[in-house]
């Protein structure tokens, strides 16, 4: 087994040395509705640690309070040696509950992004017709480093 692992990470690391720079990625060319899902996604991933942490957490008090303040079902900072481990099933409903948790967080991101959209599209029908609009794009790094190449080779 360790043979197989070190193979693999040694094959991992030929490939990041002689891997290609990387292109810039737009993620324009993709509809909205997909755009969405992946922020989505992305939320709920990157939030379900802390989501499990803080539902362990909040699930050892409430397991604590209710069998009576009982020093072995003590929480995590406070346990003692000889403490009563949770069993699977409520493993499985911290980890539900995290889940649970992390997909709520990630639909008031969402709601919060849909909010956002509509002001800004709001704000632009207020304007009379024939107004001109700017919209502002970040400069990407490697769209300024094109851009200052193409001034300093301009005469």
């Amino acid at each position: 087994m360790k043979k197989v692992f070190c193979f693999l990470l040694i094959l991992f690391s030929i490939n990041l040395l002689w891997s290609q720079e990387s292109t810039h990625f737009d993620m324009s060319e993709f509809p909205l509705w997909a755009r969405d899902l992946r922020r989505a996604e992305i939320v709920a991933f990157g939030s379900f640690p802390f989501t499990y942490f803080f539902t362990n957490f909040g699930y050892n008090y409430y397991r604590f309070s209710d069998n009576d303040w009982d020093r072995r079902y003590a929480p995590w900072p406070f346990a003692a040696a000889g403490a009563i481990e949770q069993t699977r099933n409520e493993r499985v409903r911290v980890i539900t509950l995290a889940a649970g948790g992390s997909v709520l967080i990630a639909l008031v991101d969402y709601g919060i992004q849909r909010s956002r959209r509509n002001r800004v599209a709001r704000q632009a029908e207020m304007y009379p017709e024939g107004t001109p609009i700017i919209i502002r794009r970040p400069i990407h790094e490697g769209d300024a480093e094109e851009n200052n190449r193409e001034e300093m080779e301009s005469p």
